[in-house]
């Protein structure tokens, strides 16, 4: 059982900037694909940006140009840099992380706030 612990979230207004962090309980090298979901009240979860092993990269379209998604193999971390935050990024985000013959792991959530 992978563990994912997530941390960042918090209460920012619009046009700011906040930073997600999740750290595995195992190596980050270890984890094929690493991603950030979300799910706003009432609403379906989505993915708003996910990375590979090899470092390839794919945001949501309503996140592009905004959010960069980042692994620092070093500091077996990942990071969800967030700019330009919009009212309709506010959502729980969750960090996943999916490992061949192994599965995907979700981690708690960490709730943002943007506010108007």
């Amino acid at each position: 059982q992978v563990q994912l612990a997530e941390s960042g979230g918090g209460l920012v207004q619009a046009g700011g900037s906040l930073r997600l962090s999740c750290a595995p309980s195992e190596t980050i090298l270890s984890i094929n694909r690493m991603a950030w979901y979300r799910q706003a009240p009432g609403k379906q979860r989505e993915l708003v940006a996910e990375i590979t092993s090899g470092a390839s990269t794919n945001y949501a379209d309503s996140v592009k140009g905004r959010f960069i998604i980042s692994r620092d193999n070093a500091k077996n971390t990942l990071y969800l840099q967030m700019n330009s935050l919009k009212p309709e990024d506010t959502a729980v985000y969750f960090c996943t992380a999916y490992m061949e013959r192994r599965g995907l792991y979700w981690g708690q959530g960490t709730q943002v706030t943007v506010s108007s």
